[in-house]
């Protein structure tokens, strides 16, 4: 990938984040409630209720296109009142975002990738587990997909923004550049370059453009190029 072609990538994603045009989960900046809160998540009775909630959704997105699907629709399916609904949802995008969020975290989780804020082979985890993400669910690809493409971006993102962000936090490395700008320029550039390489025709792998990445990123990771 040129550095001209980097460098439009990063472009676009400042447009993104400066049209507004972000979801349930950017504009919070924190992730899921499940993520954010170990007491809460462990509650056996918010956990179940949860679970039923996108159980539930994600059976109904195999039938019917996502902005045909009502509130009401996923409580019958999930069989609890609307009122539970939005005790933990202020609406279906929210729900979607954390669905997508938590799927994203059970891949990084399952493949073990945990960043501490020195390890570049956990950089590369987060870049690989972004592409191969981006990649699944750009094979089941359809109208309805379409129309959820920038609230699971934005998930995705937020997910890898938070796990950046608690990796530097751990380890200060003194650069003078905040850790939360750090941590939003990366993850931001990640999904960029992630959602450039799957609509590439005849694109390399995964594990050969996660490389590629890597470098990019990694500079502005430790605070590289800030003007003194």
């Amino acid at each position: 990938m040129s550095l001209n072609r980097a460098c439009a990538i990063l472009y676009k994603m400042a447009d993104v984040l400066q049209s507004g045009e972000v979801g349930y989960l950017e504009a919070r900046i924190d992730p899921p409630v499940e993520f954010r809160d170990p007491e809460i998540s462990q509650d056996p009775r918010i956990r179940r209720t949860r679970d039923l909630l996108q159980q539930a959704f994600g059976n109904l997105l195999k039938k019917k296109d996502f902005d045909k699907i009502s509130v009401q629709d996923i409580t019958d399916l999930a069989t609890v009142n609307r009122a539970t609904f939005y005790a933990h949802y202020p609406d279906k995008f929210a729900l979607l975002e954390c669905k997508v969020a938590g799927d994203f975290h059970a891949l990084l989780a399952e493949r073990k990738v945990v960043f501490d804020g020195t390890c570049s082979g956990a950089l590369r985890g987060i870049v690989l587990g972004v592409c191969d993400f981006l990649a699944a669910t750009q094979g089941s690809a359809c109208q309805r997909q379409r129309q959820m493409e920038p609230h699971l971006e934005t998930a995705v993102a937020v997910v890898a923004q938070r796990m950046i962000l608690d990796g530097l936090k751990r380890h200060d490395d003194g650069s003078g550049v905040s850790a939360e700008l750090r941590a939003a320029t990366v993850s931001w550039a990640i999904l960029g370059a992630a959602k450039e390489w799957v609509r590439t025709p005849d694109r390399p792998s995964s594990e050969e453009i996660a490389g590629t990445v890597v470098g990019m990123v990694a500079p502005i990771l430790h605070g590289a190029g800030r003007e003194d």
